[in-house]
């Protein structure tokens, strides 16, 4: 779409809101990867516009009501929780609607905001843990079950065991058999999936929340002082585990460098890093987390470094119709990443359960 037509489709989006379209400009925004998003400005007021991705999303009228559901509550029992949602046009809907032009929503850009895409530092993490245990426990309060699941068996951790197993029957050879040393450790960890499984199976012990499920830290919108302001990107919102928050920001916080690094020896686990997430998560959910829970904590980095693992393997054999590839053996090289990640998560594990432990005492 060349530039005229797609200002013409911003406006056309825009004008089904009620907002100026005095001196209006956009841009493309932010380092997601699933929808598309872009920064609109019209005359003083700024707005964020994000296209849902419907290969991803297939019912984004369900996000939408989870937004709506959510929103409601809070104004009702938490008004003083900063909560970004989405406008409503006209016809009082929080989506723009075309056949052509698919799904749009316009929200408030929240000003003196900023957002980082990667942990710099402990006070960085600590922000980000309490900014997503906020979320969850503001919600403790709200039946969980009434929001739609957007992304079915999106943390199914025992689904994407079985697809790794099936690939190694039906994918391609080749990769398989230069794969033996990655396949052989995912093999040796089978018991994570069997951890999992209790974890599911026991709803008194580690009850189903309302959770966020992508809690990486450019989910974190901050001020200029990398304060905390609020979570956001909230299309994944929907019930689930602990492990979902707990255990992505463990996967995508503890070591410097990201699942794209191709040099190994870059990935560590960093302890002050896990400390501060420890600190921020309790300091706002220590009253609702069970005793299971607080006491599963490093094995909730386990359970989602390890289906990451997964993930990235099946596609490698299934010759990357999933994720794509930007270069031979992409998914592959991740794969290994996150192989190496768990592996010294494993190392510090003792490390890590010690200062665990400090933790939950100091809270008691």
């Amino acid at each position: 779409m060349n530039a005229i037509a797609q200002q013409d489709l911003v406006k056309t989006i825009l004008a089904d809101f009620p907002v100026t379209l005095e001196d209006m400009t956009y841009r493309p925004f932010g380092s997601g990867l699933i929808n598309s998003t872009y920064l609109v400005k019209c005359g003083d007021q700024q707005f964020i516009l994000q296209k849902i991705n419907q290969d991803v999303f297939r019912r984004p009228e369900d996000i939408a009501e989870n937004l709506r559901l959510i929103n409601t509550h809070l104004q009702q029992h938490h008004p003083d929780y900063f909560f970004v949602h989405p406008l409503a046009n006209r016809r009082q809907q929080t989506m723009f609607w075309n056949e052509e032009m698919g799904y749009y929503r316009l929200t408030p850009y929240v000003q003196g905001s900023q957002s980082i895409d990667v942990v710099g530092n402990a006070g960085e993490a600590f922000e980000a843990a309490v900014q997503f245990g906020r979320f969850t426990a503001r919600l403790a309060d709200f039946d969980p079950q009434r929001l739609k699941v957007t992304l079915p068996d999106f943390h199914n951790l025992r689904l994407r065991y079985d697809q790794f197993k099936s690939t190694l029957l039906h994918g391609d050879a080749t990769r398989i058999a230069e794969a033996t040393d990655a396949i052989d450790f995912i093999r040796s960890q089978a018991a994570i999936v069997d951890e999992y499984e209790h974890i599911c199976n026991h709803p008194t012990l580690y009850p189903v929340r309302v959770m966020h499920h992508d809690t990486k830290i450019s989910n974190v919108l901050l001020d200029k002082n990398k304060k905390g302001i609020c979570v956001i990107d909230l299309d994944t919102v929907m019930p689930g585990y602990f492990f979902s928050d707990v255990g992505d920001m463990l996967r995508t916080y503890l070591s410097p460098v990201s699942e794209e690094e191709k040099d190994f020896t870059k990935i560590a686990i960093r302890i002050p890093i896990f400390a501060a997430i420890v600190k921020g998560y309790f300091q706002e959910m220590k009253e609702e987390l069970t005793t299971a829970e607080k006491a599963h904590f490093v094995f909730a980095g386990k359970i989602m470094i390890y289906m990451q693992a997964i993930r990235f393997l099946t596609d490698h054999f299934n010759n990357d119709v999933y994720y794509g590839a930007r270069y031979p053996y992409h998914n592959y090289v991740r794969g290994c990443n996150q192989i190496e990640l768990l592996k010294k998560l494993n190392e510090a594990e003792p490390a890590l359960q010690h200062i665990l432990e400090q933790q939950i005492d100091a809270i008691q």
